[in-house]
Protein backbone atom coordinates (compact mmCIF):
# COMPACT_ATOMS: atom_id res chain seq x y z
CA UNK A 1 0.00 0.00 0.00
CA UNK A 2 2.93 2.38 0.64
CA UNK A 3 5.02 1.51 -2.42
CA UNK A 4 5.49 4.47 -4.80
CA UNK A 5 3.29 4.48 -7.88
CA UNK A 6 3.40 6.65 -10.99
CA UNK A 7 -0.02 8.13 -11.78
CA UNK A 8 -0.38 10.59 -14.67
CA UNK A 9 3.26 11.62 -14.36
CA UNK A 10 3.11 12.05 -10.57
CA UNK A 11 4.91 9.94 -7.99
CA UNK A 12 2.41 8.88 -5.34
CA UNK A 13 1.25 5.85 -3.34
CA UNK A 14 -1.78 3.60 -3.62
CA UNK A 15 -3.01 4.84 -0.25
CA UNK A 16 -3.05 8.44 -1.49
CA UNK A 17 -4.79 7.36 -4.69
CA UNK A 18 -7.47 5.56 -2.71
CA UNK A 19 -7.93 8.60 -0.45
CA UNK A 20 -8.22 10.87 -3.49
CA UNK A 21 -10.72 8.51 -5.13
CA UNK A 22 -12.79 8.41 -1.96
CA UNK A 23 -12.91 12.21 -1.90
CA UNK A 24 -14.13 12.20 -5.51
CA UNK A 25 -17.02 9.83 -4.80
CA UNK A 26 -17.82 10.99 -1.25
CA UNK A 27 -20.39 13.60 -2.36
CA UNK A 28 -22.23 11.15 -4.64
CA UNK A 29 -22.19 8.36 -2.07
CA UNK A 30 -23.46 10.73 0.63
CA UNK A 31 -26.28 11.92 -1.63
CA UNK A 32 -27.34 8.37 -2.53
CA UNK A 33 -27.11 7.25 1.10
CA UNK A 34 -29.16 10.18 2.41
CA UNK A 35 -31.89 10.28 -0.22
CA UNK A 36 -32.04 6.67 -1.44
CA UNK A 37 -30.55 4.13 0.96
CA UNK A 38 -31.78 5.56 4.28
CA UNK A 39 -35.38 6.17 3.08
CA UNK A 40 -35.47 2.63 1.66
CA UNK A 41 -34.26 1.21 4.98
CA UNK A 42 -36.90 3.29 6.79
CA UNK A 43 -39.59 1.83 4.51
CA UNK A 44 -38.29 -1.66 5.22
CA UNK A 45 -38.43 -1.14 8.99
CA UNK A 46 -41.83 0.57 9.04
CA UNK A 47 -43.40 -2.14 6.85
CA UNK A 48 -42.85 -4.70 9.63
CA UNK A 49 -44.42 -2.78 12.52
CA UNK A 50 -48.01 -2.42 13.74
CA UNK A 51 -50.40 0.52 13.88
CA UNK A 52 -53.33 1.28 16.17
CA UNK A 53 -56.90 2.16 15.19
CA UNK A 54 -55.98 5.84 14.81
CA UNK A 55 -53.00 5.14 12.55
CA UNK A 56 -50.25 5.71 15.14
CA UNK A 57 -47.24 3.42 14.85
CA UNK A 58 -46.74 0.68 17.44
CA UNK A 59 -43.16 -0.55 17.52
CA UNK A 60 -43.93 -4.27 17.48
CA UNK A 61 -42.84 -6.57 14.67
CA UNK A 62 -45.61 -8.06 12.54
CA UNK A 63 -46.26 -9.42 9.05
CA UNK A 64 -49.75 -7.93 8.97
CA UNK A 65 -49.03 -5.53 6.09
CA UNK A 66 -47.56 -8.23 3.86
CA UNK A 67 -50.37 -10.60 4.78
CA UNK A 68 -52.84 -7.95 3.64
CA UNK A 69 -51.01 -7.53 0.33
CA UNK A 70 -51.17 -11.23 -0.47
CA UNK A 71 -54.32 -12.02 1.53
CA UNK A 72 -57.84 -10.64 1.40
CA UNK A 73 -56.87 -7.53 -0.52
CA UNK A 74 -54.71 -9.37 -3.05
CA UNK A 75 -57.42 -9.36 -5.75
CA UNK A 76 -57.89 -5.60 -5.75
CA UNK A 77 -54.13 -5.04 -5.37
CA UNK A 78 -53.48 -7.28 -8.36
CA UNK A 79 -55.99 -5.38 -10.50
CA UNK A 80 -54.44 -2.04 -9.58
CA UNK A 81 -50.93 -3.40 -10.17
CA UNK A 82 -51.80 -4.88 -13.57
CA UNK A 83 -53.53 -1.64 -14.51
CA UNK A 84 -50.40 0.31 -13.52
CA UNK A 85 -48.08 -1.97 -15.52
CA UNK A 86 -50.29 -1.81 -18.62
CA UNK A 87 -50.56 1.98 -18.51
CA UNK A 88 -46.82 2.34 -17.85
CA UNK A 89 -46.09 0.10 -20.86
CA UNK A 90 -48.50 2.11 -23.03
CA UNK A 91 -46.94 5.41 -21.92
CA UNK A 92 -43.40 4.08 -22.43
CA UNK A 93 -44.16 2.64 -25.89
CA UNK A 94 -45.91 5.82 -27.04
CA UNK A 95 -43.12 8.01 -25.66
CA UNK A 96 -40.43 5.99 -27.44
CA UNK A 97 -42.33 5.94 -30.74
CA UNK A 98 -42.78 9.71 -30.58
CA UNK A 99 -39.22 10.30 -29.35
CA UNK A 100 -37.53 8.56 -32.29
CA UNK A 101 -38.78 10.92 -35.04
CA UNK A 102 -38.38 13.93 -32.75
CA UNK A 103 -34.77 12.95 -31.98
CA UNK A 104 -33.99 12.44 -35.68
CA UNK A 105 -35.53 15.82 -36.48
CA UNK A 106 -33.41 17.54 -33.84
CA UNK A 107 -30.17 15.66 -34.63
CA UNK A 108 -30.37 16.38 -38.38
CA UNK A 109 -30.72 20.13 -37.90
CA UNK A 110 -28.09 22.83 -37.63
CA UNK A 111 -26.39 23.61 -34.35
CA UNK A 112 -28.65 26.58 -33.67
CA UNK A 113 -31.79 24.59 -34.44
CA UNK A 114 -30.62 21.78 -32.18
CA UNK A 115 -30.27 24.12 -29.23
CA UNK A 116 -33.69 25.64 -29.93
CA UNK A 117 -35.56 22.33 -30.16
CA UNK A 118 -33.75 20.78 -27.20
CA UNK A 119 -34.68 23.83 -25.16
CA UNK A 120 -38.30 23.41 -26.33
CA UNK A 121 -38.19 19.80 -25.10
CA UNK A 122 -36.80 20.83 -21.71
CA UNK A 123 -39.08 23.84 -21.12
CA UNK A 124 -42.05 21.76 -19.86
CA UNK A 125 -39.79 20.25 -17.19
CA UNK A 126 -39.38 23.74 -15.72
CA UNK A 127 -43.09 23.71 -14.84
CA UNK A 128 -44.47 21.68 -11.96
CA UNK A 129 -46.14 18.40 -12.92
CA UNK A 130 -49.35 19.45 -11.16
CA UNK A 131 -49.61 22.57 -13.34
CA UNK A 132 -48.87 20.60 -16.51
CA UNK A 133 -51.50 18.02 -15.60
CA UNK A 134 -54.04 20.74 -14.82
CA UNK A 135 -53.40 22.20 -18.29
CA UNK A 136 -54.42 18.82 -19.72
CA UNK A 137 -57.69 19.11 -17.80
CA UNK A 138 -58.30 22.40 -19.58
CA UNK A 139 -57.35 20.99 -22.99
CA UNK A 140 -59.64 17.98 -22.55
CA UNK A 141 -62.61 19.98 -21.23
CA UNK A 142 -65.92 19.96 -23.09
CA UNK A 143 -65.53 23.55 -24.32
CA UNK A 144 -62.38 22.93 -26.38
CA UNK A 145 -61.83 21.28 -29.76
CA UNK A 146 -60.58 17.77 -28.71
CA UNK A 147 -63.75 17.04 -26.75
CA UNK A 148 -65.96 18.38 -29.55
CA UNK A 149 -64.16 16.17 -32.11
CA UNK A 150 -64.49 13.15 -29.81
CA UNK A 151 -68.22 13.90 -29.43
CA UNK A 152 -68.67 14.17 -33.22
CA UNK A 153 -66.96 10.77 -33.62
CA UNK A 154 -69.27 9.27 -31.01
CA UNK A 155 -66.51 8.50 -28.50
CA UNK A 156 -68.09 10.59 -25.72
CA UNK A 157 -71.48 12.17 -25.12
CA UNK A 158 -71.87 15.77 -26.35
CA UNK A 159 -71.06 18.36 -23.71
CA UNK A 160 -68.87 15.99 -21.66
CA UNK A 161 -65.18 16.30 -20.79
CA UNK A 162 -62.76 13.65 -22.04
CA UNK A 163 -61.58 13.17 -18.47
CA UNK A 164 -61.81 11.26 -16.19
CA UNK A 165 -60.85 8.39 -18.47
CA UNK A 166 -57.98 6.04 -19.25
CA UNK A 167 -57.27 7.99 -22.45
CA UNK A 168 -56.76 11.17 -20.44
CA UNK A 169 -54.45 9.37 -17.99
CA UNK A 170 -52.43 7.89 -20.85
CA UNK A 171 -52.10 11.31 -22.53
CA UNK A 172 -50.92 12.85 -19.27
CA UNK A 173 -48.37 10.09 -18.69
CA UNK A 174 -47.00 10.38 -22.24
CA UNK A 175 -46.72 14.16 -21.94
CA UNK A 176 -44.86 13.80 -18.63
CA UNK A 177 -42.54 11.05 -19.94
CA UNK A 178 -41.73 12.28 -23.46
CA UNK A 179 -38.83 14.65 -22.58
CA UNK A 180 -37.07 11.84 -20.70
CA UNK A 181 -37.28 9.65 -23.81
CA UNK A 182 -36.12 12.30 -26.30
CA UNK A 183 -32.86 13.26 -24.62
CA UNK A 184 -31.13 9.81 -24.40
CA UNK A 185 -32.36 8.84 -27.88
CA UNK A 186 -31.10 12.14 -29.30
CA UNK A 187 -27.68 11.45 -27.78
CA UNK A 188 -27.50 8.03 -29.47
CA UNK A 189 -28.84 9.28 -32.80
CA UNK A 190 -26.40 12.17 -32.82
CA UNK A 191 -23.56 9.60 -32.74
CA UNK A 192 -24.96 7.33 -35.45
CA UNK A 193 -22.54 5.87 -38.00
CA UNK A 194 -24.45 6.93 -41.10
CA UNK A 195 -22.20 4.84 -43.35
CA UNK A 196 -23.96 1.73 -41.99
CA UNK A 197 -27.33 3.28 -42.78
CA UNK A 198 -26.20 4.15 -46.31
CA UNK A 199 -24.85 0.62 -46.78
CA UNK A 200 -28.21 -0.84 -45.78
CA UNK A 201 -29.95 1.49 -48.23
CA UNK A 202 -27.49 0.54 -51.00
CA UNK A 203 -28.46 -3.10 -50.42
CA UNK A 204 -32.08 -2.14 -51.25
CA UNK A 205 -33.32 -2.54 -47.72
CA UNK A 206 -36.77 -1.14 -47.02
CA UNK A 207 -37.13 1.71 -44.53
CA UNK A 208 -38.28 -0.73 -41.88
CA UNK A 209 -35.39 -3.10 -42.60
CA UNK A 210 -32.88 -0.26 -42.52
CA UNK A 211 -34.23 0.88 -39.17
CA UNK A 212 -34.05 -2.56 -37.53
CA UNK A 213 -30.72 -3.57 -39.13
CA UNK A 214 -28.69 -0.34 -39.08
CA UNK A 215 -30.33 2.20 -36.75
CA UNK A 216 -31.88 0.27 -33.86
CA UNK A 217 -28.69 -1.66 -32.90
CA UNK A 218 -26.75 1.61 -32.73
CA UNK A 219 -29.39 3.36 -30.61
CA UNK A 220 -29.99 0.50 -28.15
CA UNK A 221 -28.05 2.21 -25.31
CA UNK A 222 -30.18 5.34 -25.64
CA UNK A 223 -33.33 3.25 -26.00
CA UNK A 224 -32.51 1.36 -22.78
CA UNK A 225 -32.09 4.61 -20.85
CA UNK A 226 -35.27 6.06 -22.40
CA UNK A 227 -37.32 3.01 -21.40
CA UNK A 228 -36.02 3.10 -17.82
CA UNK A 229 -36.54 6.87 -17.44
CA UNK A 230 -40.13 6.64 -18.70
CA UNK A 231 -41.33 3.31 -17.33
CA UNK A 232 -40.19 3.72 -13.71
CA UNK A 233 -41.88 7.12 -13.09
CA UNK A 234 -45.01 6.04 -14.99
CA UNK A 235 -45.38 3.07 -12.64
CA UNK A 236 -45.36 5.17 -9.47
CA UNK A 237 -46.82 8.56 -10.44
CA UNK A 238 -50.14 9.41 -8.78
CA UNK A 239 -50.70 13.07 -9.67
CA UNK A 240 -51.63 12.36 -13.30
CA UNK A 241 -54.02 9.51 -12.55
CA UNK A 242 -55.53 11.41 -9.61
CA UNK A 243 -56.28 14.56 -11.65
CA UNK A 244 -57.14 12.99 -15.01
CA UNK A 245 -58.50 9.63 -13.87
CA UNK A 246 -60.52 10.38 -10.79
CA UNK A 247 -61.33 7.97 -7.99
CA UNK A 248 -62.27 5.15 -10.39
CA UNK A 249 -58.94 5.06 -12.17
CA UNK A 250 -56.42 4.33 -9.42
CA UNK A 251 -52.87 3.22 -10.09
CA UNK A 252 -50.40 1.73 -7.62
CA UNK A 253 -49.08 5.23 -6.86
CA UNK A 254 -52.56 6.37 -5.84
CA UNK A 255 -52.96 3.34 -3.57
CA UNK A 256 -49.64 4.06 -1.83
CA UNK A 257 -50.38 7.78 -1.52
CA UNK A 258 -53.76 7.00 0.03
CA UNK A 259 -52.17 4.80 2.71
CA UNK A 260 -49.74 7.55 3.76
CA UNK A 261 -52.54 10.15 3.65
CA UNK A 262 -56.27 9.61 4.31
CA UNK A 263 -55.88 5.87 4.90
CA UNK A 264 -53.49 6.46 7.83
CA UNK A 265 -51.90 3.06 7.33
CA UNK A 266 -48.21 3.84 7.01
CA UNK A 267 -46.94 0.23 7.43
CA UNK A 268 -49.21 -0.97 4.62
CA UNK A 269 -48.09 1.92 2.40
CA UNK A 270 -44.46 1.11 3.17
CA UNK A 271 -45.00 -2.56 2.28
CA UNK A 272 -46.67 -1.59 -1.00
CA UNK A 273 -43.77 0.78 -1.74
CA UNK A 274 -41.25 -2.00 -1.14
CA UNK A 275 -43.19 -4.30 -3.45
CA UNK A 276 -43.20 -1.63 -6.16
CA UNK A 277 -39.46 -0.98 -5.72
CA UNK A 278 -38.63 -4.70 -5.94
CA UNK A 279 -40.79 -5.21 -9.02
CA UNK A 280 -39.38 -2.12 -10.72
CA UNK A 281 -35.76 -3.06 -10.01
CA UNK A 282 -36.43 -6.62 -11.18
CA UNK A 283 -37.99 -5.41 -14.43
CA UNK A 284 -35.18 -2.94 -15.07
CA UNK A 285 -32.53 -5.58 -14.35
CA UNK A 286 -34.23 -8.05 -16.69
CA UNK A 287 -34.54 -5.44 -19.43
CA UNK A 288 -30.92 -4.35 -19.08
CA UNK A 289 -29.73 -7.98 -19.19
CA UNK A 290 -31.72 -8.70 -22.35
CA UNK A 291 -30.60 -5.40 -23.87
CA UNK A 292 -26.94 -6.31 -23.38
CA UNK A 293 -27.42 -9.74 -24.93
CA UNK A 294 -29.14 -8.22 -27.96
CA UNK A 295 -26.41 -5.61 -28.31
CA UNK A 296 -23.68 -8.26 -28.15
CA UNK A 297 -25.42 -10.35 -30.80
Amino acid sequence: MTEPTVWFGQLTTRRRLLARGFLFIAAGVSWLTTFLLLPSLALLVVSFIKRDADGALIWELTLESFARIFGSASGENARILIRSVVLALVATSASVMLAYPMSFFIARGSQRRRFFWLAAVFVPLCTNLVIRTFSWKLLLSAQLLPAKIAAELGWIDPGRDIYPSWIAVALGLVAASLPFAVVPLYTSIDRLDWSLVEAAQDLYGSRLRVFFAAILPQTLPGLSVAVILTFVPAMSVFVVSDMLGGAKHWLIGNLIQHQFGPGRNIPYGAALSLLLIIMTLGGVSLYRRNGRSVEIL
